[in-house]
C-alpha cells in the first residue's frame, strides 16, 4: 500500500460531504470562527452542524479580515473570515479549562489573499510556551489543518501565533474538543496528528457529527488494496468511539496472498504512536478464518494471531513511543498459516510526539498576572501575551523570572513604572510569592499602602514613588520589616513613617539588609542555649536512653494519642522482647525486634532517638492503624507511648519483606511467578483499601518492596504507615504537603509540585510491579537507563519480553500475563498522574494476571478471552497487550 500522507493537509470542501446531519451535543465544544464580527455573532455550518462563534472574547488585539470571494465558494463558512496579527511577536488565544483534561485542538489556516498582497505568510504555532508546528501553505487558496491531542497541565490553555519573519501570522478557525482521558495515552509529551485514515470511496473525509469528538478522518485508497463494507451496525463502544462510517468499511489487500502494508515518514528525531481499529464486517462461512500477524519496521513482531471481532471494534496501540533511525515507519498485516482470508483494517491513526520541554509559569502566578493585567487595563502591552515567563525569549516586558530545574518558572521582579496605573494597589500582587523587587513608581495609584507587603517574605524592594494620590503612611507590620532592614520601601523624595513625625530623606530610607545576618546569628545562639537548658531540665530516667531535644520539640507540637486501647508499658515491651534480644531489621524509624505477647509472635518497632520526625510519624501510624483493618494491611497489636520510649507492636510476618525474598535472602528459594502475582494482587488490595475503603481516604506515601511483608505462606501485607496522609478534603483531589518517600519510588509529579494524591501511591506501586517482574534494582547507575522504568522501556524496544523477566524463573511464567503486568506497570509510572490507573483498576488487572497463570498451570494456556476490551494476545514490547 502506498504511503500515508505526512500531515493533515486538505482543501476544505463545503459540497457533497454528508447527505444528512443530525444534531449532537456540542456543549463542551469550543468552535471559533476567527475574525467573525460583531463578536456576538454565531452561525451553524450546514455541512457539519457545528455552531461557530466569534473569537473576540478569547484574544487581545489582532485585525479582522476576509478572504477573496473567488475562494469562498469552495470552503466552509468558518474559513471565510480570519484574524491577523501585524503587531507583536507573539499573540495568544486564552481558554479557562480544567487541568489534566485532554483535548483535541485544531487550527485551520486559509490565506485566500485576504490582504491583497498575494504573499503567503509563514509563521509558528505554539501550545503554551512550546512550539507546536510551523505554518506553511501550498497556495493562496489552499487550506491547512493542524490537529494535536494535548493534556492540560494547568487550568489555563494558550494557543499562540508567533511571528518568525517579515510576513504576518493569521488564523481562520480554532477548535477545541474534549476527549476521554483514558485514550491516546503517552509516556510523555503531546500528540501531533500525522494521519487519520479510513478506507471507503465516499466521502472524502469524515468529521462531526459522524465522529462525536470531531476528529478529522481522511479517505485513503490505492491500487494495492480494495475497500469492503457492510450495512450492519458495528459496536463502537470502546473508549475511542470510532465513527460508524469508519467502522463499517475496511481495507483488504487486492491480492489476498499479499500483506497489507502502510508506510510513512517523519523526521528522524520524531517518535510515533499508532492506533489501529479492527472489526470483522464480513459474514464468515464455515471453516473460514481471518487471522493475521502485525509486524513493523522490518519484521519486528508486534501483534500475533490477531482475529478481528465480528461487528465489534477493537483498538490496538503502542504504549511506548516508536522511533526509527531514518524516520521511516512501515507496518505489515500478514495472514497466518491458519488463515483462509486476508487481513483487514477499518481505521488507522498516526501521531508523532511533541515533547513539551518548556515548563509553564506557576499557575497561581499566571492567574495573578492575568488579573493584574485586567485590573489596570494593560491589554495594550504588546508583549503581555502567552506565558509570562516562558520561553525566556518571549518573557513579558517588566518581568524577571527564576527558572529552577524541573520546576515551573517563578516571577521574581515586576516593573510597572510609568504605565498610567490608577486605583488602589491590587492584592493580586501578594500571590507573586517569590517576588523580590516591585516597582510601581510614576503612576496615579491612590489609597493605602497595603499591609500584605509585610507577608511577602522574599520581597526586598518596593518603589511607590511618584504616585501623588497614594497615602504614604506605612502600616505597622511593614514598618517592622523596614526597621529590621529586611525591606526597602521608597514612597517619595521624603517619606512619612507612621511612628515618626519628621520627614526622612529618601536616601536614608533605602534600608540595608546586612543586619539580617546579625539577626540570624543571634537567633542561632538563642536556639542553642535553649536546647542546652531543655536537656538539663528534662534529664531522662536511668532506665531510658537519652532522647534529643529535636524529639522533644517535635512531640510538643503533636498532642498525645487520645485512645488508651492496646497501650503497652515500656516494661511490658522489655519483657515481650526479652530485653531486645533478637533484631529483625533496622530502618529510618528505628530497630525492629522479635517478641512474644500472649503466646503470639510479634514485631516491636522502637522509635530511634535520632529520628527528628519520629513522634509525628509514630502518632500518624498509631492513629491510622487503630482505625483501619484489612487482611492485607499489617495489623497493630499495640503501642507503647511511655515517656521517651515509643514502640509499635505489630503482628509478626514470618517470611520478612518482599525485597529479601526476591533477592533470595530467605532460604534461597525463588518466588514463583504464581506467588509473585498473588503477592502483587494482595498488596494492591491493601493499597486500594487505603484509597477507597478508609474514611477519610489515605495515601501511603512510601510504597516499596521492603514495606510489603510476607507470611509463612507468602501472604502479603502492606506495612509502615508513618508517612501516610489523609485525603481529600471537601472534594479536593490532592493535598499540598512536604515531599516524603523513597528515591526511585517517589512520584516525579509529586516531587515537582508538592501535590499529593492517591496517584502518587500508584506510581510507587508501578515501580514495585516492575521489580516483581524483573528482580532488578530500582536504580542502577551501571545500566544504560538507571531507573527501572526507563530500563524496561528501553529493553522492550527490542520486542522481547524475555529480556526483562527475572531469569531465575527459567521461563516458568505466562507470557500473556507478563505482557499484561508490564503494560500495567508502565501505565502506573506514567509521568502524568491523570494518565495513571486507579488502584481499583490495578487490582482488576492483576486478578486477570493471576487467572492467566492459573490457567497455564492447569494446562489451558489459551483459556482467556481474546476479545476482551481489556486484554488480548500480543508479543510486542511497544504495543499494548490490551486491544481496547
Amino acid at each position: 500500500m502506498k504511503s500515508i500522507h505526512g500531515v493533515l493537509l486538505l482543501l476544505i470542501t463545503a459540497k457533497g460531504i454528508f447527505e444528512s446531519v443530525q444534531a449532537q451535543d456540542q456543549s463542551e465544544f469550543i468552535s471559533l470562527a476567527c475574525g467573525l464580527v460583531p463578536k456576538s455573532t454565531t452561525y451553524t455550518e450546514k455541512t457539519t452542524n457545528i455552531t461557530y462563534q466569534s473569537d473576540a472574547n478569547y484574544i487581545d488585539g489582532g485585525l479582522v479580515g476576509r478572504i477573496s470571494d473567488e475562494y469562498t465558494t469552495l470552503l466552509q463558512k468558518q474559513t471565510w473570515t480570519l484574524r491577523s496579527f501585524p503587531k507583536g511577536k507573539r499573540n495568544c488565544y486564552n481558554f479557562n479549562l480544567t487541568a489534566k483534561s485532554q483535548y483535541l485542538i485544531r487550527g485551520t489556516f486559509v490565506y485566500g489573499n485576504y490582504d491583497e498582497l498575494k504573499q503567503i505568510p509563514e509563521f509558528d504555532l505554539h501550545i503554551g510556551p512550546n512550539k507546536w508546528t510551523s505554518i506553511k501553505l501550498d497556495g493562496i487558496g489552499n487550506g491547512t489543518i493542524h490537529e494535536m491531542i494535548h493534556v492540560l497541565t494547568q487550568d489555563r490553555l494558550q494557543v499562540c501565533l508567533v511571528k518568525t519573519g517579515e510576513t504576518t501570522p493569521f488564523i481562520s478557525s480554532l477548535e477545541l474538543r474534549p476527549l476521554n482521558n483514558n485514550t491516546y495515552l503517552t509516556q510523555n509529551g503531546s500528540l501531533i496528528a500525522v494521519s487519520r485514515a479510513f478506507f471507503s470511496p465516499n466521502p472524502v473525509f469524515i468529521r462531526y457529527d459522524e465522529d462525536l469528538h470531531d476528529r478529522t478522518w481522511i479517505r485513503h485508497l490505492d491500487n494495492e488494496s480494495v475497500p469492503i463494507s457492510t450495512d450492519l451496525l458495528v459496536d463502537t463502544g470502546n473508549p475511542y468511539d470510532v465513527p460508524q462510517a469508519v467502522a463499517k468499511t475496511a481495507s483488504v489487500p487486492r491480492n489476498a496472498s499479499q500483506p497489507l502494508t502502510f508506510d510513512w515518514t517523519l523526521d528522524n528525531t520524531s517518535q510515533s504512536y499508532v492506533y489501529m481499529h479492527f472489526a470483522e464486517i464480513q459474514t464468515l462461512k464455515d471453516g473460514e478464518i481471518r487471522e493475521f500477524n502485525i509486524t513493523y519496521n522490518g519484521g519486528k513482531n508486534m501483534y500475533s494471531y490477531f482475529r478481528p471481532e465480528k461487528l465489534e471494534i477493537k483498538t490496538v496501540y503502542n504504549i511506548i513511543a516508536l522511533s526509527s533511525p531514518d524516520g521511516n515507519f512501515s507496518f505489515s498485516f500478514t495472514m497466518t498459516g491458519n488463515s483462509t482470508l486476508p487481513p483487514l483494517i477499518n481505521g488507522l491513526e498516526i501521531y508523532k510526539v511533541l515533547h513539551l520541554l518548556e515548563l509553564e509559569t506557576d499557575q497561581d502566578e499566571v492567574f495573578a498576572m492575568v488579573n493584574i493585567k485586567t485590573t489596570y487595563d494593560l491589554s495594550k502591552k504588546v508583549s503581555w501575551q502567552g506565558d509570562p515567563c516562558a520561553p525566556q525569549s518571549y518573557r513579558w516586558e517588566g518581568l524577571n523570572c527564576s527558572y529552577p530545574d524541573s520546576e515551573p518558572p517563578r516571577i521574581i521582579s515586576l516593573n510597572l513604572a510609568e504605565n498610567k496605573l490608577t486605583g488602589s494597589i491590587t492584592p493580586e500582587i501578594s500571590k507573586l510569592t517569590q517576588l523580590i523587587e516591585l516597582d510601581l513608581s510614576k503612576n496615579d495609584l491612590s489609597g493605602e499602602i497595603p499591609a500584605f507587603f509585610a507577608d511577602m517574605k522574599l520581597l526586598k524592594l518596593i518603589n511607590l514613588s511618584g504616585n501623588q494620590g497614594l497615602n504614604t503612611t506605612i502600616p505597622d507590620s511593614l514598618q517592622q520589616r523596614i526597621n529590621a532592614k529586611s525591606l526597602t520601601v521608597i514612597v517619595s523624595q521624603t517619606v512619612t513613617l507612621k511612628d515618626n513625625s519628621k520627614k526622612v530623606p529618601m536616601v536614608a530610607i533605602i534600608a540595608s539588609v546586612v543586619g539580617v545576618f546579625a539577626l540570624l546569628v543571634i537567633l542561632a545562639i538563642f536556639i542553642v542555649l535553649r536546647r542546652k537548658h531543655g536537656k538539663s531540665a528534662n534529664a531522662p530516667r536511668p532506665t531510658s536512653v537519652p532522647i534529643s531535644m529535636v524529639h522533644n520539640e517535635a512531640r510538643s507540637f503533636n498532642p498525645a494519642i487520645i485512645t488508651k486501647e492496646r497501650r503497652i508499658t515500656y516494661p511490658e515491651v522489655l519483657k515481650m522482647t526479652n530485653n531486645f534480644e533478637r533484631v529483625l531489621g533496622k530502618g529510618g524509624f528505628g530497630t525492629v525486634y522479635h517478641g512474644n505477647l500472649d503466646d503470639a509472635q510479634v514485631a516491636a518497632k522502637m522509635l530511634s532517638h535520632s529520628s527528628a520526625q519520629g513522634y509525628k510519624e509514630f502518632k500518624a501510624e498509631v492513629e491510622l492503624l487503630l482505625r483501619v483493618h484489612h487482611r492485607h494491611l499489617v495489623g497493630l497489636v499495640g503501642y507503647c507511648d511511655d515517656g521517651d520510649n515509643l514502640a509499635l507492636i505489630y503482628e509478626y510476618m514470618e517470611d520478612g519483606d518482599l525485597r529479601e525474598n526476591m533477592l533470595g535472602k530467605r532460604g534461597g528459594h525463588v518466588l514463583t511467578w504464581g506467588k509473585r502475582m498473588q503477592i502483587a494482587v494482595e498488596a494492591a488490595q491493601g493499597l486500594e483499601y487505603l484509597h477507597n475503603g478508609c474514611r477519610p481516604p489515605m495515601v501511603h506515601r512510601d510504597v516499596k518492596t521492603t514495606n510489603i511483608l510476607l507470611s509463612e505462606q507468602s501472604g502479603a501485607k502492606l506495612a509502615d504507615f508513618g508517612l501516610s496522609r489523609s485525603f481529600p478534603i471537601d472534594g479536593e483531589c490532592h493535598v499540598s504537603t512536604v515531599v516524603a518517600g523513597t528515591p526511585g519510588y517517589l512520584d516525579p509529579e509529586y516531587y515537582r509540585t508538592n501535590w499529593l494524591s492517591e496517584k502518587s501511591d500508584v506510581y510507587s506501586f508501578g515501580v514495585v510491579l516492575l521489580e516483581i517482574v524483573t528482580n532488578q534494582p530500582v536504580i542502577d547507575k551501571t545500566r544504560e537507563r538507571p531507573h527501572i522504568s526507563e530500563w524496561v522501556g528501553f529493553m522492550l524496544t527490542k520486542g522481547d519480553i524475555k529480556s526483562i523477566v527475572d531469569p531465575k524463573l527459567m521461563g516458568e511464567y505466562d507470557t500473556n500475563g507478563a505482557w499484561k503486568i508490564v503494560e500495567l506497570a508502565l501505565g502506573c509510572v506514567n509521568p502524568s498522574s491523570n494518565r495513571r490507573p486507579t488502584m481499583a483498576h490495578v487490582v482488576m488487572e492483576l486478578n486477570e494476571c493471576v487467572a492467566l497463570e492459573n490457567a497455564r498451570r492447569q494446562g489451558s494456556e489459551d483459556m482467556y478471552t481474546r476479545g476482551s476490551v481489556e486484554f488480548s494476545h500480543t508479543s510486542a514490547s511497544e504495543f499494548s497487550p490490551g486491544a481496547r
